[in-house]
């Protein structure tokens, strides 16, 4: 089996991608993969580490540019749609499934081009404006939730849950103190670092008590970093984590976004977490995914407009004092897990490539 993944661009496009990849080499390792990007998105720093081969695209994103940005990205379309059809050309693959992002788009209409079974995969409950336009185009439609359905058309829609990195997180040694993960996504997010610098001013009292693993991204890590040099807490603070299935692990509580791949990660795994939505999201669609969390008694939310040091200090003082809690937010996040979501997209995607 030769596959080719096409898109990405951010950690909530890739990583599902990934998980996919690997349960394909999982079912056979001589399976051949290959994925197509670009060198701005996550893939080109994460792809080689994972040891999948890249190739990328100079592709830019169509929707919300001006009229000037949508001339430019328009003029590489073409070129992008004749690099896409020399590397499946050279490649060869029984399938292309596009995991959205701006490079899927040129490689699946190259696909489609020459006659090569595709699908795509939609990690949120509404899709994004390049998914719509290729689920025209695709044989399968892979998606998170059952209400996706109402987006693309029904009868190529298979509703198999959003895949994650690993089949299960590793055995770790446990930290002796309250295990905190931080982060904000792929990027980071502003809000949410400064936050937590904010309210472990005011849980000092905690120090001896409280362990943080904080992820801040590229932009706001040497603030951060300075930050916490003031602070008396046992902390981890590093730009990207690389081995983020240890630090879910280890984790007690997770603060984080609520984009789709972290909450099948959430859910997936059994982790009890504080959910802070990322307003400008597309649909508000991160509201929706916290609420579903919340609802089920799996995590709980606050609105970004809302979060401050205050009232994240009164939480996670909340959460060390009741080990219980925790521990029923994660039975709840359990339920709702759907660890085997990768594995249905393979069995579809083998059934896709010979039938």
């Amino acid at each position: 089996m030769r596959v080719i993944f096409a898109g990405g661009g951010t950690g909530g496009h890739l990583f599902p991608g990934l998980a996919v990849a690997r349960e394909f080499q999982r079912r056979d390792p001589t399976t051949e993969i290959l994925f197509v990007g670009t060198k701005q998105g996550i893939e080109f720093r994460v792809l080689p580490k994972a040891g999948f081969r890249l190739e990328t695209l100079t592709v830019k994103g169509l929707k919300g540019r001006g009229m000037r940005g949508l001339l430019d990205a328009l003029y590489g379309v073409p070129a992008s749609v004749v690099r896409s059809l020399a590397v499946i050309k050279k490649f060869r693959p029984d399938c292309v499934i596009g995991l959205g992002g701006y490079a899927s788009g040129p490689v699946l209409l190259a696909a489609k081009l020459g006659g090569i079974r595709c699908a795509i995969m939609e990690q949120n409950l509404r899709p994004g404006f390049t998914n719509k336009i290729l689920s025209r185009m695709v044989n399968r439609v892979f998606t998170s939730y059952g209400k996706s359905v109402e987006y693309f058309p029904r009868a190529r829609v298979i509703e198999t849950g959003n895949p994650v990195r690993w089949q299960k997180l590793p055995e770790v040694p446990r930290r002796d103190k309250f295990s905190l993960l931080v982060f904000g996504g792929s990027a980071g997010a502003r809000r949410i670092n400064f936050a937590v610098v904010d309210a472990l001013k005011q849980l000092t009292d905690l120090q001896s008590e409280l362990f943080v693993v904080h992820q801040t991204g590229e932009l706001d890590y040497a603030a951060i970093k300075e930050a916490y040099a003031t602070l008396p807490f046992e902390a981890e603070i590093a730009q990207f984590i690389d081995k983020m299935d240890e630090a879910y692990a280890r984790a007690d509580l997770v603060l984080c976004r609520a984009g789709a791949t972290t909450v099948a990660e959430l859910t997936a795994f059994g982790k009890a977490a504080i959910v802070v939505p990322y307003p400008y999201a597309i649909y508000d669609h991160q509201r929706g995914n916290a609420q579903a969390l919340q609802e089920r008694g799996a995590a709980e939310m606050i609105l970004d407009q809302a979060l401050d040091g205050q009232i994240l200090s009164e939480r996670i003082r909340s959460y060390v004092a009741d080990r219980g809690r925790i521990d029923r937010m994660a039975s709840a996040a359990r339920a709702m897990g759907r660890p085997q979501a990768a594995a249905r997209i393979v069995d579809e995607c083998y059934a896709l490539a010979h039938g």
